[in-house]
């Protein structure tokens, strides 16, 4: 392993890296560049809280074998660790017979993915569970719950620095060259770094940092934003834990579903609507140079007409509170319009190819002295330890 390595992102992915790299190689030089003040403000800490087990990924992909593996390593190290978290369930409801035979395909996915205890319910066994949903029939998923995301990052924050690895927060990355040596690594308030090698865990700016780097990208980062509501306090016994619907297969996001927090209270959404910035958690947040990359770039274009229909749907959904609760009615149906309150959002860092498509599956590219996490969104999170140990993997691999 080389001596000295920069981990640029201090998000999860890149504190887990950090922190199996010093596990595994002790006295290895490492420091992660974060340009906020602290690890983990954007997409590690901007979703529900959810710890996915591995449901809905295709048999053999690096998310099905890293959301499966990487569920179990997060829940030990939250146990190990006192961070709070918990193993709830949760169920995908079918809401007309053509989503039940896509339920009992999910279930078989499932089941090669080598997830346990999946059970398929009838109307009496899923209401069972969650009395207020309404369905013709049920995935119940037992390896899912709920954890504090902000806590992990935390945990591992300090597990970094007493294992001797350097955390660079408000530190922005402005230029690499690579060198016969190694890396020059120009940041901001800082004098150039030196690093044998990178890794890039930048997120939602990943394609960038690996074009600063020298490499030639085909595929984008396309920032999508996903918006919440809240049940109101004394609605929240409508939802027990977690209630999904069966996702479209034609569409590649999962569609609005309920969320019990780790802290308290559940959340309801999220939609997906094209976000205007990286950072864009705002219906009213533009950036200029965000705006005209996504709109500059044909793929998007080519998404958007092969999903007019859907597009138009998630749309018209952010807009419109009576259409984001008819949405939430599918599964809930006593949810009511006056339950709702707003929520927070995330922006999930989608890699798009130029045909159009959403890169399925999570990218790791090594070129030279060089790693790049190009494609990581959820369950890039719950499977956080294990990305991070197949990094180190195909590492110490070559």
């Amino acid at each position: 392993m080389s001596k000295k390595v920069v981990i640029i992102g201090g998000g999860i992915v890149g504190l887990a890296t950090a922190y199996r790299l010093l596990q595994v190689h002790p006295g290895t030089e490492v420091a992660v560049v974060e340009k906020e003040a602290g690890p983990g403000r954007h997409q590690t800490t901007h979703n529900s809280g959810v710890l996915h087990a591995g449901l809905y990924y295709k048999p053999g992909s690096l998310k099905a074998l890293l959301a499966v593996s990487g569920i179990r390593e997060m829940v030990r190290f939250c146990r190990d660790n006192g961070i709070a978290h918990e193993i709830c369930g949760k169920l995908v409801v079918a809401t007309s017979p053509e989503e039940e035979g896509r339920l009992q395909a999910l279930h078989r996915r499932g089941l090669k993915n080598g997830l346990l205890g999946l059970r398929l319910l009838g109307r009496k066994e899923l209401r069972e569970i969650e009395p207020y949903a309404v369905g013709c029939a049920a995935l119940h998923v037992p390896e899912e719950g709920i954890v504090d995301y902000a806590q992990v990052c935390a945990c591992l924050a300090q597990k970094i620095q007493e294992l001797g690895g350097t955390l660079l927060f408000k530190t922005r990355v402005t230029g690499l060259t690579e060198a016969d040596t190694g890396w020059h690594i120009q940041a901001s308030e800082r004098e150039t770094m030196q690093a044998d090698f990178l890794i890039n865990c930048a997120g939602l700016y990943s394609d960038r940092m690996a074009q600063a780097a020298g490499e030639k990208l085909k595929t984008k980062i396309v920032p999508f934003r996903g918006e919440y509501f809240k049940l109101r306090p004394e609605r929240q016994f409508l939802v027990k834990n977690l209630i999904y619907p069966v996702p479209d297969p034609t569409f590649p996001f999962l569609g609005v579903h309920f969320t019990r927090l780790i802290c308290g209270g559940i959340e309801a959404g999220p939609n997906a609507v094209l976000a205007f910035a990286r950072e864009g958690y705002r219906k009213q947040d533009v950036n200029v140079r965000d705006l005209a990359e996504s709109l500059g770039f044909d793929g998007l274009w080519r998404f958007l007409a092969r999903h007019r229909k859907m597009c138009w749907n998630e749309f018209c959904r952010s807009w419109s509170k009576p259409l984001f609760c008819a949405a939430l009615q599918r599964l809930v149906p006593e949810v009511r319009m006056e339950d709702l309150l707003p929520g927070g959002s995330g922006v999930r860092a989608q890699a798009m190819t130029p045909s159009g498509e959403l890169v399925q599956d999570f990218v790791l590219v090594r070129i030279r002295n060089a790693l790049h996490v190009i494609n990581s969104p959820s369950p890039a999170a719950t499977a956080s330890l294990a990305i991070a140990s197949e990094i180190l993997a195909r590492l110490d691999k070559e």
